[in-house]
């Protein structure tokens, strides 16, 4: 390979398609155009462009037998699809896991629409050019005026659309975030249904840790009376938290502060609102605080 490697590790593949036979060991070397799986005197090559889909821990049920930590990777060649399962240690592939998702997904072109809409309001954006690039539990679009980045721990939800742009419809992803206390809508429209899909497995794999570690958040009993006051905040309309909750106003002043630190919660024009965080949290903390 004579273009800069970006990761190189000895690990066990098999890239035959539909094939039962044991994987064998050898090199993994990726570079920011091809992926090399090299054993002996032999080696495929798989260009970055070919590649259709990637999956952490999911191995095709033909070569479930011989693998446990894996990236699979499925990719096009001569009009047919293959997949390489590629096992090493669990460190190794996440690493791996990371680079490969960077080298697929960063510096890809995108047409953005940002902010589409910022509560029920819709903003009077339009569609700009953007290059998409992703980094763990965030995903950043640059524009020629700017920069915007969205935290996916402030997402509470992903839509995939068609919308006509410059003429021609494009696949394009919603995604619906907190931003400074408001739900914003976000458009992004991607070149091809290829890097659409694998953008969405990107997304959807880092938001599942995300919320994995929000719900084993460390939180007292008295910042869960909270949350949970916060969240039925519509009940109770009128009440002062304060009394709600049988405490002093700078009590509840310093509870707040915690859990804003902590991103469950935020203050905006309409009082103190859960984050998408926050809403994981109480949800998963309701019957602790009934108790």
């Amino acid at each position: 390979m004579s273009e800069s490697i970006i990761a190189d590790f000895v690990g066990t593949f098999n890239s035959q398609k539909s094939a039962r036979s044991e994987p064998i060991k050898g090199r993994i070397l990726l570079s920011r155009k091809r992926l090399v799986l090299a054993a002996g005197e032999g080696k495929t090559q798989i260009p970055l462009s070919s590649i259709v889909d990637v999956a952490v821990g999911q191995v095709p049920e033909e070569l479930g037998d011989f693998f446990n930590s894996t990236v699979t990777i499925a990719f096009e060649r001569n009009d047919q699809q293959y997949v390489a399962a590629i096992e090493a240690d669990g460190d190794t592939i996440e690493k791996f896991n990371s680079v490969l998702y960077k080298a697929l997904l960063n510096g890809t072109e995108a047409t953005v629409k940002h902010p589409a809409r910022i509560g029920g309001r819709v903003t009077g954006a339009e569609f700009t050019p953007a290059k998409l690039f992703v980094k763990p539990r965030q995903i950043r679009f640059k524009r020629q005026d700017g920069e915007f980045t969205i935290r996916l721990a402030t997402v509470t939800g992903f839509e995939r659309l068609s919308r006509e742009i410059a003429g021609a419809s494009r696949p394009v992803l919603s995604t619906t975030h907190n931003r400074n206390g408001n739900a914003t809508v976000t458009l992004a429209a991607l070149p091809s249904t290829r890097k659409m899909s694998i953008l969405g497995r990107y997304l959807r794999r880092e938001y599942r840790e995300v919320m994995e570690e929000i719900r084993d958040v460390d939180l007292s009993k008295p910042e869960k009376e909270l949350l949970v006051a916060v969240y039925s905040a519509g009940d109770m309309e009128g009440i002062p938290l304060p009394a709600v909750l049988d405490m002093d106003a700078s009590e509840v002043e310093l509870l707040r502060s915690r859990l804003e630190e902590k991103g469950l919660l935020t203050d905006s024009e309409d009082g103190l609102q859960l984050t998408p965080a926050g809403r994981v949290v109480v949800n998963n903390h309701l019957e602790d605080v009934n108790d």
